[in-house]
C-alpha cells in the first residue's frame, strides 16, 4: 500500500515537472497558452491627435491575438477629444456627469471605429454593458468598449470587464514607458518602475477619486479594482503596439503590477 502510494506520487510530481518544462520550453520558443486578455488601448496613444494608421495597426494586433487562440477584449479611449469636449461642456455649465456623457460618447465613437475596421472577427456592436461583453466573448468574438457611465473612465471599465470575464492579463497600451515614481512630464529624473506590487499604486498617484477628464496613467477607481481583485496588470508604450504582444508573451516590457 505505501510503496503503491509513493509510487503515485512520483508519478505525479513527475507529470507536473514535465508539464512545467514543456510550458517553459514553449515561452521560450515565442507561444504561450491560450488567455483571456483584456487590452485597453489609450485614447492618448490613438486620439491625442487622432492617428488612423495607429488605430489600424491596434485592430491588426487584435486579430493576430484571435489568431493565436487568445479571447480578447478591449477598451479604448477618447483622448484629448473627449477632454476638449469636457472643457466646452464645462463652459457652457452643465454638471460634471454631463461633461462625463461627452466623454463616453466620443469613446463609443472611437470603439466603433475599431469594430468597423475589424469586420467579422469583431462583434457587431460597441458593447454597453458588462453582460453584454462577456456574452459577445462567449460568441468568440472580439469585443470593443468606451466608457460605460458618468463616474467611470475608460481605465475603471477595462478594471471591472477584466474581472467580469476573469482575464489571465489586463494591457495597458498608454502614452508612458510604464509607470514611473513619479510623473515624467513634471520631473526630468523620474524613474521607470519595472514592476509593482498591488498594494503600492495608490502610493504613486496624486489624485485619489474621480473626476471628469482625469487624465492620470491609471485611475483612482481602476487602481482600488486593480487592488482588490488582483488582477495581473502591464502597463506599456502603445505608440509601439508591438509591446502588446511581448506582454502577452510574458517578456519584459513595461512596468508589472501584480
Amino acid at each position: 500500500m505505501l510503496s503503491e502510494i509513493i509510487e503515485s506520487r512520483n508519478r505525479i510530481d513527475f507529470n507536473a515537472q514535465f508539464y512545467f518544462a514543456v510550458i517553459t520550453l514553449h515561452l521560450a520558443l515565442g507561444w504561450c497558452p491560450d488567455l483571456r486578455l483584456v487590452i485597453r488601448i489609450g485614447g492618448s496613444v490613438v486620439a491625442s491627435p487622432l492617428n488612423p494608421a495607429l488605430m489600424n495597426h491596434y485592430a491588426e494586433l487584435l486579430q493576430d491575438l484571435k489568431r493565436q487562440g487568445h479571447v480578447v477584449a478591449a477598451v479604448i479611449g477618447g483622448g484629448s477629444l473627449s477632454r476638449e469636449l469636457i472643457r466646452t461642456a464645462k463652459a457652457m455649465g452643465l454638471s460634471e456627469p454631463y461633461q462625463d456623457e461627452v466623454a463616453i460618447s466620443i469613446s463609443r465613437v472611437m470603439a466603433q471605429l475599431l469594430l468597423l475596421r475589424l469586420g467579422k472577427t469583431g462583434s457587431l456592436y460597441v458593447s454597453t454593458t458588462l453582460e453584454d461583453a462577456a456574452n459577445l466573448l462567449e460568441k468568440d468574438k472580439i469585443v470593443v468598449m468606451g466608457g460605460l457611465k458618468p463616474g467611470m473612465t475608460t481605465d475603471t471599465v477595462a478594471a471591472l470587464l477584466a474581472d467580469r470575464v476573469n482575464a489571465d492579463l489586463l494591457v495597458k497600451a498608454s502614452d508612458q514607458e510604464g509607470i514611473y515614481n513619479r510623473d515624467p512630464k513634471k520631473f526630468p529624473d523620474a524613474r521607470k518602475l519595472d514592476s509593482l506590487g498591488f498594494n503600492d499604486l495608490s502610493k504613486l498617484f496624486e489624485a485619489d477619486k474621480h473626476k471628469a477628464g482625469i487624465h492620470q496613467i491609471v485611475d483612482p477607481n481602476a487602481v482600488r479594482i486593480l487592488q482588490k481583485r488582483e488582477i495581473r496588470t502591464v502597463v506599456v508604450n502603445g505608440f509601439k503596439p508591438e509591446n502588446v504582444l511581448l506582454a502577452v508573451k510574458g517578456e519584459k516590457v513595461g512596468t508589472v503590477i501584480d
